[in-house]
């Protein structure tokens, strides 16, 4: 078959085996258009997913690739706009009591569910509070072991913490105090499902999603591809009055080789890709992140901040044997290692100018708290990084044993530039590259002492990134076991607070702590890169790098 907006045609396995006969129908109905006299007139998307999607029930909405297949199926109370404001969802407003414990939501009306067997006649129905109320308790039910359980835990009151006081208002009651609450309602794992169509399908929800969102599921063949149509009665509209989304349907592929997906984007087959493999980085863009002269006009190039902090941790537990038999325990030690690292230059040479080299605090650019202004962070120093290792007892790096870098494969060249910065001072460093998986598991489990991490955030706040070093906190977050009284106080402190510049001040003096206290190694502040067709108009990268498709066009 050939043609840029036709869909290859492919039987679609269900969890019984069977053909998904509703499915198949509006996709051959698709697949004729596609071929008839109106292809032309279709609009269809394409991207890639090289990782897979293990699911499609927003409760297990924990990765990327989950994350941006539930954003085109469901939609959530509240969502975050361009400038990571909180702006109204299936919530048209909300109310706040005055001592920030209530949040009422007053409801849209009028908005169904997807078309799905479990309503009555196939039919789906009106969206009402409780779709709210039941959504929330089931991210909390034990049963269904949600990854995002832990969004509301210690913060929602349980007992009364969800209440649909009519079809159109929704309650919401806290334990106390927590304004990050509401980007935590952003969150994919808070997207509204319905509860005949879960009871339906059991475990396998993942496969059968209903939600209220812009985009259908029409088929999802494992591993092969995935097929969203246009949710032909969506609810929102442009500021013209024109229905949303533009897209007809998207279509995602599972090519698990970058080297293949560059190719495929190359024939015109990807409508953009997500990133840019270290393979062929040079090849496209000079030293200076800017796309090379050739393709120039053949390609765009979007980037923009993410939040995402790329780091090296540094386990601190006080009782732990590793932190106990190493130099890392010293504070000064872990401070040389800091001065020692030319990020300006990693960033040039090792990421063609992808990101920003993090020289101020933890938290990175881009959030209301503006932590970058004012916290100070390590500059490329190696003559301060000797002193302060002379001031440990190991001038020049006399007696002091070697340290082990754990990394995964795709920053090992990142982790041997490190470590060659690192010996230049003195300090000896042994790069090892292992699983993903494996370096989770031992980071979880303490037992990883120097390791390679990157904090995305959950919610547009920087109590999401400070959250890491509450003592009080397990890993995740708190990776490097961090433990300060002082920042403690501020952390709680904090929660409490309702006045926005108050917070965010409190916000800068726990950054500032972490900083000094040196448990981790701020590398870059990572920045959102898309390649992008230049027939594809009103496709922008945000600072959360959610794959937002509703005004979309294929020009």
């Amino acid at each position: 078959m050939i043609g840029k907006n036709q869909l290859i045609l492919k039987k679609v396995g269900s969890y019984s085996g069977q053909w998904l006969w509703n499915g198949m129908l509006g996709y051959v109905l698709f697949f004729l258009a596609c071929n008839g006299e109106k292809q032309k007139d279709k609009q269809v998307f394409y991207y890639n997913e090289s990782t897979g999607t293990q699911s499609l029930d927003p409760a297990f909405a924990k990765n990327q690739a989950v994350m941006w297949a539930t954003h085109q199926l469901y939609n959530t109370l509240v969502e975050i706009d361009s400038g990571l404001n909180i702006v109204p969802s299936l919530a048209k407003s909300w109310n706040v009591s005055a001592n920030r414990l209530t949040y009422t939501f007053h409801l849209r009306t009028g908005i169904r569910f997807h078309d799905n067997e479990a309503f009555p006649a196939g039919k789906g129905r009106l969206f009402t509070a409780n779709d709210v109320a039941y959504s929330f308790n089931r991210i909390l039910d034990k049963t269904t072991a949600s990854s995002g359980a832990w969004i509301f835990n210690n913060r929602v009151d349980t007992a009364k913490g969800f209440t649909a006081l009519n079809d159109s208002t929704f309650q919401l009651q806290l334990l106390r105090p927590f304004h990050p609450i509401m980007g935590i309602l952003s969150m994919q794992y808070c997207s509204i499902v319905p509860k005949e169509v879960v009871a339906k399908y059991g475990k396998d929800f993942r496969r059968h999603p209903c939600g209220t969102g812009p985009f259908t599921l029409v088929s999802w063949d494992e591993g092969e591809a995935m097929i969203f149509h246009k949710n032909q009665h969506y609810w929102e509209k442009d500021g013209t009055g024109t229905a949303l989304p533009y897209l007809d349907a998207i279509k995602v592929s599972y090519f698990d080789n970058k080297a293949t997906e560059f190719l495929q984007f190359r024939q015109g087959g990807l409508s953009f890709i997500n990133d840019i493999d270290p393979s062929f980085k040079d090849e496209i863009l000079t030293k200076k992140g800017e796309l090379r002269r050739q393709w120039e006009g053949k390609i765009q190039l979007k980037k923009h901040p993410y939040l995402n902090t790329e780091y090296l941790g540094i386990l601190v537990e006080e009782n732990n044997l590793l932190v106990a038999n190493s130099s890392t325990r010293i504070k000064a030690v872990r401070q040389a290692i800091n001065y020692a690292i030319n990020r300006k230059q990693l960033m040039m040479y090792m990421r063609n100018s992808i990101g920003i080299p993090a020289e101020a605090g933890f938290v990175p650019g881009g959030l209301p708290s503006r932590n970058t202004e004012t916290v100070k962070g390590y500059p490329y120093d190696p003559a301060k990084a000797k002193k302060l290792l002379a001031d440990a007892g190991f001038a020049e790096g006399k007696n002091l044993p070697s340290i082990k870098l754990l990394t995964i494969a795709i920053y090992a060249d990142i982790g041997s530039f490190v470590a060659r910065q690192l010996e230049e001072v003195g300090i000896p460093v042994q790069v090892e590259v292992i699983q993903k998986s494996l370096l989770l598991e031992q980071t979880a489990k303490s037992q990883a002492l120097f390791f390679r991490g990157s904090w995305i955030a959950d919610y547009p706040d920087a109590e999401n990134y400070m959250a890491m070093f509450y003592s009080k906190n397990p890993a995740p977050p708190n990776y490097t076991r961090y433990k300060n009284p002082a920042f403690d106080v501020l952390y709680e402190k904090a929660l409490l607070e309702n006045n926005d510049s108050l917070r965010y001040q409190l916000y800068r003096e726990m950054d500032q702590i972490v900083i000094n206290d040196a448990p981790v190694v701020p590398i870059w502040y990572d920045m959102a890169i898309h390649l992008i067709q230049p027939n594809v108009a009103g496709f922008y990268p945000n600072a959360l790098n959610l794959l937002e498709l509703r005004r979309t066009k294929i020009k």
